[in-house]
C-alpha cells in the first residue's frame, strides 16, 4: 500500500495542469469531427440534443424524491435524475464540438447550475435513510464553522463530481467563471471532503461499487485539487477500494455479476487507471496488474452472437459495446479483440446517460478499424466455471453457455447448473437476465422474483423445491473437457438444494459440433429414498409445440427440437411474465418435464438437436 508521500512524489513528476485526454483538447476536437466512423453516433447526439433544447430541465421533487421510500420503487425519480444527466451529457459533448455555439453553451451552463442545485446527486435507493444530511449538528459547529459532510457518496454522486470535474477541464475557459467556481465548490463540498472525512462501505467491496464511486472519486481529484499535498490524500484512499475492487475478478477474468457489470465497474477502473497513468507520467499504471489483460478479455467471451449476451446475473440479454473502451483495451492488450462496429451501443442505450463512457466512445476510438464479428470460439472459464461454445457450420452460427458456481456470487442468481443454448440469432433456451430494480429486488424478497428465483432457470425443482442462496449452495465435482468437435461439462447440484435426501445430482452437458448441433443433457439422481416429485424445467421465450416424443421450439432464424422418453417423462407448458430491468414485461415458458415414476437412483437423458431457419 503506498503512503501519502510517495504519491505525492509521483503526482509532482508532471506538471499539475497537465492534459489528460491525451491530446489537447482542440487536437481531439477536430479529430471526432473529422472522423468518418463517428459520424453516425455525432447525428445522434445532435439529434437528441434538438430533443432535449425542445424540453425544460425536469424538476427533482419531494413528491417524486419521496416515491421510493413508500413504494419502494425508482423509475419516478430516477426518470427526471437521468434526465438531467442525459441534457449534461448531450450539450457538454456538443459545446465542446461547437464551441461557437451558444444556444449548447448556454444549455449546459443551465443544466450544470441545476446540478449544483440538487437535494443530493444520489438516488434515493442508495441513501442511508430519507435526509441525505445528517439533521443533528456537531456541538458548536455553528459558531466554530464546521461543515456537516453530506452523509452518502453513492454510484452516481461519484459519477456526477467525475463528469462534472471533467467537463470543466474540457470546456476550460469557454465557461463562464461564476459557472466554473459553483461547480468546484459543489464537487468539494458533496464528494471529495466527506471522502477525507469518513470511510465507505464500498471501499471494501469487491465489486463495481469499489471501481465507479473510488474511481470517480480519485478522477474528481486529479480535475479539480490543485496541489500534489491533498490529491495524493484522496489517492491514498481510493487505490486500496481499486485493489478490492480487483481482488473481487477471478485470475479467469470473469465478471460474474454479469456482462453489463463488466462494461461498467471495469470501465470506470480504466477511465480511472488511464488518468493516473498520465498524471503520474507512468509512475502508476493500474493496468499493469497481471489479472488485467485477462479481465480486459472477457468482453469476448461474455456474448452469443452480435449483440446477445451470455445473460448470467444480472445483465440484459442484449447489450450493445463501448467501442471506445473496446479500441482502449485492444491498443494496450492485442489479446483483446475489437468487435464489429455494428455491435456498437447506441448514444441512448445506456439509460443512465454517462458522461464518462459517452466522452470515451468518442475520442478512444481508432475510425479506421473496423472491427470483426465475434469469432467461433470455446471458452472455459474455470474459476467462475462458466462454459461459452460458438460454432459456426456451413455459415450458421450456434452457441451453447452453461454455468456452475454458487448462490452467493455479487447480483446473485440461484441458477447453479443452468444454461443457454442460441443459434441464428434466436434465442431458444434462456437466461431471463436481470429484472425491474427496486426495494425488494435487492432486499429479502429477492428470490421471490422470477428471474432471480431457479424456478425462472433451466435447473430442475426437487420435491417442489428451488435452489437455495448462500455461497454453501455450490457446484461440486465440477469437470471440463474439451475436444475438436465435442465438449462435456459436468458437474454435481446436490448442494445447491436444502433437501437432505437428496445425495447426489450429476448434471452432464455433452455438446457435439457438427452441421446440426447435438447437445445432450444427463441428470443422474441418488436420493436416501425415493423422492415425491422431480421435474426438469428448461426456460424459453417461444412458445413450445409438444410432439408424442419430443418438443419443438421454433422462429422463422432455427429450430430445437427435444426428445424425451415419453415413458419417463411427461412435458407440460406455463405461460410465465418477467419484468426486465426497465420494467418492461417479456413472456417466457416454463417447459417442464415431470418425472412420471420417481426412483432412489434415476437418470434422466434429453436430446437438444438445433438447426438453423
Amino acid at each position: 500500500m503506498l503512503e501519502i508521500k510517495e504519491i505525492k512524489q509521483m503526482l509532482l513528476r508532471t506538471e499539475s495542469s497537465k492534459l489528460y485526454l491525451a491530446d489537447y483538447p482542440e487536437m481531439l476536437r477536430q479529430k471526432v469531427l473529422g472522423s468518418p466512423a463517428l459520424q453516425p453516433m455525432l447525428a445522434e447526439i445532435r439529434a437528441e440534443a434538438e430533443a432535449l433544447l425542445a424540453t425544460a430541465i425536469p424538476e427533482l421533487s419531494y413528491t417524486l424524491f419521496r416515491i421510493y421510500f413508500e413504494r419502494g420503487t425508482r423509475m419516478e425519480y430516477e426518470t427526471a435524475y437521468f434526465n438531467r444527466r442525459n441534457r449534461l451529457r448531450t450539450f457538454g459533448l456538443l459545446a465542446w464540438l461547437e464551441p461557437d455555439n451558444l444556444v449548447f453553451r448556454d444549455a449546459l451552463c443551465d443544466t450544470l447550475w441545476a446540478v449544483c442545485d440538487e437535494y443530493t446527486w444520489c438516488v434515493p435507493a442508495h441513501l442511508a435513510g430519507e435526509a441525505e444530511n445528517d439533521p443533528a449538528l456537531p456541538e458548536g459547529s455553528i459558531a466554530a464553522g464546521k461543515e456537516v459532510p453530506a452523509a452518502t457518496i453513492d454510484l452516481f454522486s461519484a459519477e456526477t463530481a467525475f463528469a462534472l470535474a471533467e467537463l470543466l477541464h474540457l470546456h476550460g475557459d469557454n465557461l463562464p467563471q461564476l459557472v466554473r467556481k459553483r461547480v468546484i465548490s459543489e464537487v468539494l463540498h458533496r464528494v471529495l471532503i466527506p471522502f477525507t472525512e469518513r470511510s465507505f462501505f464500498w471501499e471494501e467491496s469487491k465489486h463495481n461499487w469499489a471501481a465507479v464511486c473510488a474511481g470517480s472519486v480519485g478522477a474528481a481529484a486529479l480535475y479539480i485539487l490543485d496541489n500534489a499535498e491533498d490529491t495524493a490524500v484522496v489517492l491514498a484512499r481510493v487505490l486500496p477500494a481499486m485493489d478490492s475492487f480487483l481482488s473481487g475478478y477471478p485470475a479467469d477474468g470473469a465478471c460474474t455479476e454479469g456482462y453489463g457489470y463488466w462494461q461498467y465497474g471495469f470501465g470506470f477502473y480504466v477511465y480511472f487507471a488511464d488518468l493516473l497513468k498520465t498524471r503520474t507520467g507512468g509512475a502508476l499504471d493500474l493496468l499493469a496488474e497481471p489479472k488485467i489483460r485477462q479481465i480486459a478479455m472477457f468482453q469476448q467471451k461474455a456474448f452469443l452472437d452480435d449483440c446477445h449476451t451470455v445473460s448470467f446475473s444480472d445483465t440484459r440479454t442484449v447489450a450493445g459495446v463501448f467501442m471506445g473502451l473496446s479500441h482502449y483495451l485492444h491498443a494496450r492488450f492485442e489479446e483483446v479483440d475489437i468487435p464489429s462496429r455494428s455491435y456498437e451501443a447506441a448514444y441512448m442505450e445506456d439509460h443512465c446517460y454517462r458522461w464518462a463512457s459517452s466522452l470515451r466512445n468518442l475520442i478512444w476510438q481508432h475510425g479506421e478499424t473496423e472491427g470483426q464479428p465475434w469469432r467461433p470460439a470455446s471458452y472455459y472459464l474455470p474459476e467462475a466455471q462458466w462454459l461459452i461454445s460458438r460454432h459456426e457450420s456451413q455459415g450458421r452460427r450456434f452457441v451453447f453457455a452453461a454455468k456452475g458456481g454458487h448462490n452467493d456470487e455479487p447480483h446473485n442468481h440461484n441458477d447453479v447448473g443452468n444454461f443457454i443454448l442460441f443459434a441464428e440469432g434466436t434465442t431458444l433456451l434462456a437466461d431471463m437476465g436481470s429484472g425491474q430494480y427496486t426495494s425488494g429486488y435487492f432486499g429479502p424478497e429477492r428470490y421471490n422474483i422470477l428471474c432471480n428465483a431457479s424456478f425462472g432457470h433451466s435447473v430442475p425443482i426437487i420435491n417442489g423445491m428451488a435452489q437455495s442462496p448462500g455461497a454453501q449452495h455450490r457446484a461440486a465435482d465440477v469437470q471440463m473437457e474439451s475436444g475438436e468437435q465435442t465438449e462435456t461439462f459436468s458437474l454435481d447440484l446436490a448442494q445447491v438444494y436444502a433437501d437432505n435426501s437428496l445425495l447426489q445430482l450429476k448434471r452432464r452437458f455433452t455438446w457435439t459440433k457438427t452441421s446440426q448441433p447435438v447437445l445432450m443433457l444427463e441428470d443422474s439422481y441418488q436420493f436416501a429414498s425415493p423422492p415425491e416429485s422431480v421435474t426438469e424445467r428448461f426456460i424459453t421465450p417461444l412458445k413450445p409445440r409438444i410432439e408424442e416424443d419430443a418438443v419443438i421450439l421454433s422462429s422463422d432464424q432455427a429450430a430445437l427440437r427435444i426428445v424425451f422418453d415419453n415413458k419417463l417423462l411427461a412435458p407440460e407448458i406455463q405461460e410465465l411474465q418477467h419484468k426486465a430491468h426497465r420494467g418492461r414485461l417479456v413472456t417466457f415458458y416454463a417447459l417442464d418435464f415431470a418425472v412420471l415414476r420417481t426412483e432412489q437412483n434415476m437418470k434422466l437423458s434429453l436430446r437438444f438437436e438445433l438447426s438453423g431457419g
